[in-house]
């Protein structure tokens, strides 16, 4: 029978130290004639980036030898960090930034030089020309690379590099921002998307493509670049090439990210047509580098994975473009490679962590049974203590709708006093233009497991239900979302789902901002938690880097012009209204975020005897990555909760300082 006891205070077989097992986190899939390679981010080896090769005798072997990890700090969210060309494999190395070569039984060796200030030169996004003779990737310079440069800020632009080594040649740098250099199969023709200030690249990017010039002795020039498609108010990602010379690529033109294929070979004429399109999303923001949302087989068809209802699913064109929906036993798809007629991608659900999967994809839509190529961590864990998401739709402001991914508490080793209704904490993903995860977190299943309800709020300006959704944040940064996040938790506490004065509100970077306006500004929530949060969007602007530079246009307003928006939506300039229990996490190397904004939240909040804690920690970014650093951080702001609202103190875990508390 099930033991009694109050929601929040259960005993739990998933801790944090059971969560972190689950944190190795897999980056990117690369397919090579008959080989698949990934990328997993390990934070039991400090952070580090390995890659893996798994070969066709089905053999899997980590790649890069001690000292090294593939991570690349372009834009500083990186992604894009390796490729391969044959068995040779390219990869950015997180410690200097620079390209590396690591050839078959080989040490690695350095292609690119030494920069002059620390990071000063990066790299990401690369191809090989067909002849394994040159690397065309983005490199971003830093300021005072170049003692002759006199910009303020990073250069971003389109290179080529001798892949054995050597001088570095400018390809393009006619825009503010690059990214997905791809060549054609003769390596004749480079596609590439740029966009400029203040556009992010999901505001609005354009898909260009040049000749490529080869004279004997020479790098390789580019001639007669054209301008394909797209602008400032259509988002393009994701161009690839077919082996008939046909241009491919993902576009909102319609609202929703669907995919086009150029009508004539070579340099585009300007005619495309949709494939497979549907009020759905195939393409994802491009935070990061190296992103793949769809493949093309080798008879001609697509496969591709698309977001639809808040959740993922799969699906191929026939060899006349029709749409084929593929079932697949996933709730989350990314990372799409072709190989052998076969999709190669990662694959998840909300009760099963990420793996590497390979499915044959047949005509019609049909599928074979899913191959599991790279096992998710065992989770030794019975499905019964599992919270399935479950997606909702709730009203919101204005008459308008929200959505989100609702978790209800699950233990079978316990059973809530009649009538008690759960705490629920609200979570806001981060971006804030991004949306939230569908597939096992064990992170969320930490709470739910002790007697938590969770809802992982897709607010106005998620991504994943079209682009006029995610518009609805422009100029509304601070309120709109803070509007959503409320209805979700008033919504659920009114059906009964939570316990109306047990809310808790918590997120990262954006969605700290977030978290604390929702403290500052209403009075819904009893605490929360922000992790490397914006308390002071005017201080974010000044110390930000490029790639996020001018976002806050678009999301506030433009600056200075618009500087008492940016005031009044600062919950550091409005701390009368904070006086719930708030605990700040912060890495004390964050370039994102930086440092500042949480400890002048700190410091304001102990003058005002308001509960608080605060944890920074050395040598972490934007994000956490290093194993201890991940466990303290659950486990103290589980002591934090218990301690603010009166939960009996877990045993098993070290209690946090809370200062000012009663």
């Amino acid at each position: 029978m099930p033991q009694i006891a109050s929601y929040g205070s259960w005993s739990s077989p998933i801790s944090a130290a059971r969560v972190l097992e689950g944190s190795v986190r897999i980056e990117q899939v690369i397919t090579v004639d008959n080989a698949v390679w990934w990328s997993e981010l390990r934070p039991s080896e400090g952070g580090r980036s390995q890659i893996v090769r798994r070969a066709t005798n089905d053999s899997t072997i980590d790649v890069l030898p001690d000292g090294f990890s593939a991570s690349s700090a372009v834009h500083e969210y990186g992604g894009g960090a390796w490729w391969v060309a044959g068995e040779t494999v390219f990869f950015v190395d997180r410690a200097d930034q620079r390209i590396w070569r690591m050839d078959p039984g080989f040490d690695p060796v350095a292609v690119t030089d030494v920069p002059l200030q620390d990071r000063g030169l990066r790299y990401a996004d690369g191809v090989t020309t067909a002849d394994h003779r040159w690397i065309i990737c983005v490199q971003e310079v830093h300021p005072g690379e170049f003692e002759h440069d006199g910009r303020d800020e990073a250069i971003n632009r389109l290179v080529a590099i001798p892949a054995a080594g050597g001088e570095v040649t400018v390809l393009r740098d006619d825009a503010d921002f690059v990214m997905s250099p791809r060549l054609d199969p003769g390596s004749t023709l480079l596609a590439w998307v740029e966009w400029r200030h203040p556009n992010m690249p999901w505001d609005g990017t354009e898909l260009w493509v040049a000749h490529i010039d080869r004279a004997p002795g020479l790098p390789p020039t580019l001639r007669d670049a054209t301008h394909v498609t797209g602008g400032s108010t259509e988002s393009i990602v994701q161009p690839e090439w077919g082996d008939d010379g046909h241009l491919w690529f993902l576009s909102d033109r319609t609202d929703w990210w669907n995919l086009y294929r150029c009508d004539n070979a070579g340099v585009p004429g300007g005619f495309t047509t949709r494939v497979g399109g549907g009020q759905f999303e195939v393409a994802t923001p491009a935070w990061v580098f190296g992103g793949s949302r769809y493949a093309l087989l080798e008879d001609g068809r697509v496969v591709f994975a698309y977001a639809s209802d808040g959740v993922d699913h799969l699906a191929s064109t026939s060899p006349g473009g029709a749409f084929e929906h593929v079932p697949v036993p996933y709730t989350s798809i990314d990372q799409v490679r072709a190989t052998q007629g076969s999709a190669v991608f990662i694959g998840a659900s909300f009760t099963a962590e990420p793996s590497v999967v390979a499915l044959l994809v047949g005509r019609g839509g049909s599928s074979g049974s899913p191959q599991i190529l790279r096992h998710a961590p065992d989770a030794s864990l019975s499905s019964s203590c599992l919270a399935e998401g479950r997606p909702i739709t709730f009203p919101t402001a204005g008459g308008r709708v929200a959505h989100g991914i609702f978790y209800e508490p699950t233990n079978p080793e316990f059973q809530a006093p009649a009538g008690e209704r759960p705490p629920l904490i609200v979570m806001i993903h981060g971006g804030p233009t991004s949306c939230a995860g569908t597939q096992l977190n064990l992170r969320y299943q930490f709470w739910t497991s002790r007697g938590f309800a969770v809802v992982d709020v897709n607010y106005r300006g998620s991504t994943g239900f079209g682009r006029k959704y995610r518009n609805e944040l422009r100029g509304q940064w601070g309120v709109a979302d803070v509007e959503d996040c409320v209805a979700a938790a008033s919504f659920l506490a009114q059906a009964g789902r939570a316990d109306a004065s047990r809310l808790i509100i918590r997120g990262g970077s954006a969605g700290g901002f977030t978290t604390l306006c929702a403290l500052t500004f209403s009075d819904v929530f009893a605490t929360g938690a922000s992790l490397y949060g914006i308390s002071d969007l005017e201080a974010l602007i000044a110390d930000d880097h490029k790639f996020e530079s001018r976002y806050c246009d678009g999301l506030i307003a433009p600056y200075p012009a618009g500087a008492d928006v940016y005031r009044e939506r600062s919950p550091i300039h409005h701390l009368e209204g904070l006086d719930r229990p708030v605990i700040l996490f912060q890495g004390l190397d964050d370039k994102v975020v930086p440092p500042a904004q949480s400890q002048m939240m700190a410091d304001a909040l102990r003058l005002r005897g308001v509960p608080f804690a605060y944890i920074a920690f050395e040598g972490e970014g934007h994000g956490f990555r290093q194993a201890a650093n991940i466990t303290r951080c659950l486990e103290a702001e589980l002591s934090f909760y218990a301690q603010v609202l009166g939960f009996a103190h877990p045993p098993d875990i070290e209690p946090v300082t809370v200062e000012n508390l009663p």
